[in-house]
């Protein structure tokens, strides 16, 4: 499977690819031998970080369960620089907010599919990526967020 590693603020990243679409962005150099896409996303990653995209334009084919598939999708839909609670989220898709935050902490695709855009009623919630809730803040911040929904 082909795999690309690039430096970020928020620490090495590793995205990986499989059939022309990104199925994970890790945290940690991974190596990897790249392809056209990966270098795409890459260069999306950088612009991101820069202040310059506000919207990646990348195939993702995150694999999860059908319910998680459907929360990956609602957060999506966050637009940059804004957030929602988890309770909000598990309103738009028929379920819990614990249940919504185990879709979130099993997000295979952090960053692009922005799952630090989804914060608890009164605080931040919780953040899986490496750094935890430093690097939530910071992408938050990066976005201009409010840092409640």
């Amino acid at each position: 499977m082909p795999s690309l590693s690039i430096s970020s603020p928020v620490g090495p990243l590793t995205i990986e690819e499989h059939n022309g679409k990104i199925t994970a962005i890790s945290w940690g150099d991974g190596g990897g031998n790249g392809s056209a896409l990966l270098t795409e996303a890459a260069r999306q990653l950088a612009a991101y970080f820069a202040g310059r995209l506000s919207c990646f334009d990348l195939p993702l084919a995150p694999a999860g369960s059908p319910f998680e598939t459907r929360v990956w999708s609602a957060m999506q839909a966050i637009p940059y620089g804004e957030t929602c609670s988890y309770g909000d989220l598990a309103m738009a898709v028929g379920s819990a907010p614990r249940a919504v935050g185990r879709a979130c902490g099993t997000n295979p695709i952090p960053i692009v599919i922005p799952c630090h855009r989804v914060l608890a009623r009164g605080g931040l919630g919780g953040y899986s990526g490496e750094g935890g809730l430093a690097t939530k803040q910071r992408l938050l911040a990066l976005e201009g967020a409010a840092l409640f929904a």
